[in-house]
């Protein structure tokens, strides 16, 4: 028998998730018909280092200087003093972000600035590694294909080919670019989408959170790439252990429980599409096994690790503990962010409203919309693993609709992106599979030469090029002090002690930052109305102002005392109206006796949201409009008790980046709703102030900074014209 023959067998593609006609029979090669490789995981360690450094470059360039808005303040000071964040907690997170505190440059903000960008640099690589082995083993599936085509037409392809050793080293040449092209592009494209580079450049959880599901995905599939590897050995000779990789299944596991102790939701939601990969892979022998088991136990180990944390941090009275989870139950809370459950939407309407959000989020996720190249190669993707590669398919698709459906459902506004950051990497992946087809298309109809090969690779330099220009302007942080100015804008208002009262998160967390960590105007009381719902706010309260604690005291107790029932049986509360009626009571006394009892020791402030617009504190907004008249005085309103003329210096704001132009901002985003707003409707009120009291000139002045951040605002426009009237001006 000539070497090379084939045995009358069908090819076995178990574990590739394709149907095979003949299940049990093998594919016997003899020595010059067994592939030879084209690949090493050398090579595609490289590309992913250089993506690594590419992406760290760029986040380290656009990185935010100091602190930013949303959960940043918080996150900083929790991550400074050990503190437990707001739920689930973010344990790992915390403990990471506090090692980069120690680092010996910059100030706090920019180090744990810096660790997300690393963090999201290393999820770059690693999607690079991902698609490398997705891409090794669809070659896998592809040869098993070819085989008997190839050997059918192997002696025609010699007679065209003066050196059978050129021909083959063309083939592998093929080979690497059909694995590692487009193994750089995913990582290319996820480094500059929209949503992970905008969270590398701040102080958030989500670069970390994207790394860690990366990683998982990586090393199952590795699992799963080793386990095909050995059958395609065994169908030349060769035998190994079944168990011999399940290295990468137990590491899996255990960072799968670590990463729970990120952001839990989003990482829970990829077990369907690790099962696909076990089931496809091993088939259902495997749940039947204890190497489920053994996998389970080590990732619930480790999972209980690191949320052992909370109780820990917690039992030392942190700056911040959040829920001081010390209890089981109260753990539990916390964990399972069981205040925030009311975001939940059950109506297809908001649902539907939701998903045009995503919508929009989606197609401006990998650069222009109106050039939605990463998606339709991610489209394409998805065909041709739908016809060629059912298990990458199913993988692909099972970590896209359950991020998708769980989010949607969930209506938190301003990091509601981040939620769909699982479903940005499953298109991501997919586009790589897009650029494999485009790449299998030019090299099929074209001689390998290397100008195709330069060919092939432009589709990945398109997409990168567009997600990078496209996202730029609007992830570039290198000059974003607007958190910081905001902050420092108010706390020029504030005189000395003064007690501000907000319910915007936009000011309360920075200047937990600002107070906290930085040690500025710690003589200011900032009160957060929203948080005073909360028990563990007090000790928070007590630890930072005492004074103003002390001087209200036996109302204050009389609230806490009511609201420590109300968290033990919050149901209790909903069943007996009298209850709620009593614990809304004893909440509008404590802040009756607050202001007042302040007011005798230094002047009382609140944000715009309170006095006009706050519908969830609708008793203590009219209280403060029966009794006090809001003197706009820059970002904030001094409450005062007659109605006289309250005279002072006009305050000269700085906002860099809001109106200069130097940065940008979709309209969904949180500059865009909470903070230009604020300036600009604050300049209003203090212009119509002034020009109540017959103040023009200087109402002019502030009409005119108001259309400075706001051009088109109607009010500041009819403003200007009255004033400017009243003083003869045009």
């Amino acid at each position: 028998m000539a070497r090379g023959r084939l045995r009358n067998r069908q090819p076995d593609r178990a574990g590739t998730g394709e149907k095979t006609k003949a299940p049990a029979q093998q594919l016997a090669v003899d020595e010059p018909d067994r592939p030879r490789p084209a690949y090493s995981s050398a090579q595609a360690l490289l590309f992913a280092w250089v993506v690594f450094l590419i992406a760290l470059i760029l986040y380290g360039w656009t990185l935010a200087p100091t602190v930013t808005l949303v959960d940043s303040g918080e996150l900083i000071v929790v991550a400074r003093f050990l503190g437990v964040a707001h739920p689930p907690g973010f344990p790992l997170w915390t403990m990471l972000a506090h090692v980069a505190t120690l680092m010996p440059w910059g100030d706090i903000a920019s180090r744990v600035n810096f660790a997300s960008a690393f963090f999201g640099a290393l999820a770059g690589g690693t999607a690079t590694l991902v698609v490398a082995e997705l891409g090794i083993v669809a070659s896998y599936i592809a040869s098993s294909k070819r085989l008997v085509a190839q050997r059918n037409l192997r002696h025609e392809k010699r007679k065209r080919s003066n050196d059978p050793a050129e021909e083959s080293k063309r083939d592998s040449s093929m080979q690497r670019l059909l694995i590692l092209v487009p193994a750089i592009g995913v990582g290319l494209l996820l480094t500059f989408s929209r949503t992970l580079w905008s969270y590398s450049t701040i102080a958030e959880v989500y670069s970390l959170n994207t790394l860690l599901i990366l990683l998982i995905l990586f090393l199952m599939i590795r699992w799963r790439r080793c386990i095909l590897a050995d059958r395609r050995g065994a169908s030349a000779g060769a035998t190994a252990p079944v168990t011999r990789h399940d290295i990468f299944l137990y590491i899996a596991a255990v960072v799968f429980g670590l990463a729970l102790g990120v952001h839990h939701v989003t990482v829970a939601l990829i077990l369907p599409a690790l099962a696909v990969i076990v089931y496809r892979t091993e088939g259902l022998r495997f749940f039947r096994s204890t190497r489920l088991l053994y996998a389970g136990i080590v990732s619930v180990a480790a999972l209980v690790a690191v949320y052992a944390y909370l109780p820990l941090a917690a039992s030392r009275e942190p700056i911040i503990s959040w829920g001081s989870p010390r209890s089981l139950q109260e753990i539990w809370w916390h964990v399972t962010g069981r205040q925030y459950q009311v975001f939940f939407v059950s109506s297809l309407q908001e649902m539907g409203e939701q998903f045009l959000e995503f919508g929009r989020m989606v197609f401006r996720e990998f650069g222009f919309p109106w050039i939605p190249a990463a998606l339709f190669l991610a489209i394409t993707g998805f065909v041709e693993l739908f016809k060629r590669d059912r298990t990458t398919f199913w993988f692909l698709l099972l970590i896209f609709v359950p991020d998708l459906l769980y989010s949607i459902s969930y209506s938190i506004a301003e990091d509601k992106d981040a939620y769909y950051l699982p479903a940005f990497v499953s298109l991501a992946i997919a586009a790589g599979f897009g650029v494999r087809w485009l790449i299998g298309k030019i090299l099929s109809k074209s001689q390998t030469t290397p100008r195709v090969y330069l060919l092939a690779a432009l589709p990945v330099f398109v997409t990168a090029a567009i997600a990078l220009t496209g996202n730029w302007p609007f992830n570039n942080r290198r000059h974003f002090f607007i958190a910081s100015d905001y902050v420092k804008n108010i706390f020029s208002t504030i005189q000395p002690n003064g007690l501000l009262l907000t319910s915007d998160w936009q000011v309360a967390s920075p200047m937990l930052y600002a107070q906290e960590v930085e040690g500025r105007r710690r003589d200011v009381k900032v009160v957060d109305v929203k948080l005073t719902r909360r028990l563990w706010y007090f000790d928070y309260l007590k630890r930072a102002y005492p004074d103003m604690i002390e001087r209200s005291r036996n109302q204050v107790d009389a609230f806490v005392a009511n609201l420590t029932e109300w968290e033990r049986d919050p149901e209790k509360f909903a069943r007996d109206p009298a209850l709620t009626r009593k614990i809304n009571d004893s909440f509008q006394e404590m802040y009756h006796a607050i202001v007042n009892n302040e007011r005798k020791v230094a002047p009382v402030y609140i944000t715009g949201d309170l006095p006009f617009s706050d519908r969830r504190e609708p008793e203590l907004t009219t209280w403060i409009n029966q009794n006090f008249q809001p003197v706009a005085q820059g970002l904030v309103f001094r409450l005062e008790t007659d109605p006289a003329f309250h005279d002072s210096p006009d305050v000269q704001l700085q906002f860099r980046g809001l109106a200069d132009g130097s940065l940008r901002f979709e309209k969904d985003d949180v500059v865009s709703l909470k903070i230009l707003p604020v300036y600009s409707s604050m300049m209003v009120n203090r212009g119509r102030y002034l020009a109540r009291f017959n103040q023009h000139e200087r109402a002019v002045a502030a009409f005119k900074q108001a259309l400075a951040i706001k051009p088109d605002y109607d009010l500041a426009q009819q403003g200007l014209q009255e004033s400017s009237k009243r003083l003869g001006k045009p």
